[in-house]
């Protein structure tokens, strides 16, 4: 199969780091082809996407890793203009993009079970629901950037519970926020952040959802893999590794927490694959 690249130039500007970046291994690889793996930049994403992107390039493709815009990301695959994600959160957080391409798409399913979103504190801070909220953390919930469906979804809640009337929702970045939520946890001060699991923030501190009983965030979503069509005649090998992808929240939190204390993504992955043979084995069953 030859190398997909990006047709539109719309498309090409709306990457990350306005850069592809190429995969994850050894110069052995590439003998079975070249494959593109899109995902959007967030912590979950990048550590799933470098860990299978190196499954795929030992299993003997050449692989590149293309961070992009989520809405893109959905149309590149659709288009056939990249080979696949294991980046979809559904059926809630990406619903729109699903309904929009579902039908020029092939879902293989869940690669991860457990997903959650939701607003989350430490341990130490005496509240445990959402309804119970008053004055904590100044009334101000510390968020990632504008249009991530946990954005969204805290939106609705400050609509939706009445204690909640005149919270501000602060936007950020993914890294602001882990920061900040970084800076509170080590003073013992209030903070109030959005989150998701899986993260490595439920590694690396003590920290909780708050219960949501009007159901505001909704109910715990799968992670799934979506790949292009034609993809499983064009590289049988790649669609069965894709296929078989499935791993638990506390395998990609690793990962997340490597990466988080200073690892590149590549590192943080391939040191992951090493501890983990026998997982990956499962991936790659039948693969030569």
């Amino acid at each position: 199969m030859s190398k997909k690249k990006f047709k539109r130039a719309g498309l090409i500007g709306s990457l990350v780091f306005g850069l592809v970046m190429a995969g994850c291994g050894n110069d052995a690889s590439g003998e079975k082809g070249d494959l593109e793996i899109v995902y959007v930049e967030r912590d979950s994403e990048v550590a799933s996407t470098y860990v299978i992107g190196q499954v795929l390039e030992d299993a003997g493709y050449d692989v590149t890793l293309t961070g992009i815009d989520n809405a893109l990301m959905w149309e590149a695959i659709a288009n056939g203009e990249t080979d696949g994600m294991v980046s979809a959160w559904l059926p809630l957080t990406m619903r729109a993009q699903y309904e929009a391409y579902a039908d020029q798409v092939v879902e293989l399913g869940p690669n991860l079970e457990g997903a959650k979103l939701g607003l989350v504190v430490p341990e130490y801070m005496d509240v445990d629901s959402i309804e119970n909220l008053s004055n904590e953390a100044d009334q101000n919930i510390t968020g990632i950037d504008p249009g991530a469906g946990v954005m969204d979804a805290a939106a609705n809640a400050i609509e939706e519970y009445d204690n909640l009337e005149g919270w501000n929702l602060q936007t950020s970045s993914s890294g602001a926020m882990a920061t900040e939520l970084r800076r509170a946890y080590e003073e013992k001060d209030e903070i109030i952040v959005t989150g998701w699991t899986p993260h490595w923030k439920f590694q690396a501190y003590d920290v909780k959802y708050l219960d949501d009983p009007n159901g505001v965030f909704g109910e715990a979503e799968t992670i799934e893999t979506i790949v292009r069509e034609g993809l499983k005649e064009d590289a049988p090998e790649a669609y069965q590794i894709l296929d078989n992808f499935y791993w638990e929240s506390e395998d990609i939190e690793e990962v997340m927490l490597a990466m988080n204390e200073g690892a590149f993504p590549k590192d943080a992955a391939a040191d992951w694959i090493e501890e983990n043979q026998d997982k990956v084995a499962e991936w790659t069953d039948g693969i030569e």
